[in-house]
């Protein structure tokens, strides 16, 4: 039965919450938001057509500062095999190169257990961290040096996309960036490039998005023997879709791609509203 395939798939490429977002996905290059801007977005989740679960952000972003709220669950088939949920958050500055994160948590539940990681960070680099419990496989893991928790940004930060203010919010400065990111656990780069525009309609927001290919690179703690890792560094099938905050002059995501093992998993906005403050 098809049904039974998908779960069966789904045991080896469910998403992993820490990089839920892979979410995805970022952080860029750009001017400080000249007003404050906020944003509430709502997502469904999906696997080859089937829906697997909900997400939401919520953010607030001024000239100096900003915070960003994550969260996920699934449902449905997915449930079937792992029940999942998990809440992220994230505040920092806003630094001429777009946000320097000043601190970072991250929940994630299933049925197995919940595991928390905290982390402080200044000047883009890891001040403190704490995971617990503790990673089982830690040993087995590539080591994360010190400079590896340098010139990063979180999961959460990543989620707002400066663009320098003399280009336009869906042009090709929307997408071509490379984002360093480290969850706590794992860092890698994510690396977008653009393709193009397109015109969406959801409720709370209708207009152009930027579309953007996306390439991800694992650097360290990860496990080298990770089949779930190999397959990711060579996925070509990734796209995100940015919607623009035009006062904030930021970008957001509003849609994304990822083919998986088991077929496309797509997280698209059902609500997107955007508001000055």
């Amino acid at each position: 039965m098809k049904t039974t395939r998908i779960i069966r798939a789904f045991r080896f490429s469910r998403p992993d919450p820490r990089g839920a977002a892979l979410l995805a996905l970022v952080a860029a290059a750009g001017a400080p938001p000249a007003r404050a801007e906020s944003l509430k977005a709502q997502y469904s989740l999906s696997l080859v057509g089937f829906s697997i679960g909900s997400a939401s952000a919520s953010g607030v972003i001024d000239p100096q500062s900003y915070r960003v709220d994550i969260s996920m669950r699934t449902s449905g088939l997915a449930n079937l095999v792992n029940s999942t949920k998990g809440t992220a958050s994230a505040s920092g500055g806003i630094s001429t190169i777009g946000p320097a994160p000043a601190s970072y948590a991250n929940t994630t539940t299933n049925n197995e257990e919940t595991r928390t990681v905290r982390m402080a960070l200044a000047a883009n680099a890891v001040r403190a961290l704490e995971i617990k419990p503790e990673l089982w496989d830690a040993p087995v893991r590539v080591p994360v040096s010190e400079n590896a928790r340098r010139n990063v940004i979180d999961p959460v930060s990543a989620l707002i996309m400066s663009v320098p203010q003399s280009e336009p919010l869906t042009g090709p400065s929307a997408c071509n960036r490379n984002i360093p990111v480290f969850d706590g656990v794992t860092r890698f780069d994510v690396r977008l490039s653009y393709l193009g525009s397109r015109t969406v309609k959801t409720k709370g927001y209708a207009g152009p998005v930027a579309v953007c290919s996306a390439r991800y690179t694992p650097i360290a703690g990860h496990r080298p023997d990770s089949a779930s890792t190999r397959y990711m560094a060579e996925n070509r099938d990734m796209t995100v879709w940015l919607a623009p905050l035009p006062d904030a002059h930021v970008v957001a995501p509003y849609h994304i791609e990822i083919r998986t093992a088991a077929g496309m998993l797509v997280i698209d906005a059902t609500e997107f509203e955007i508001a000055r403050r």
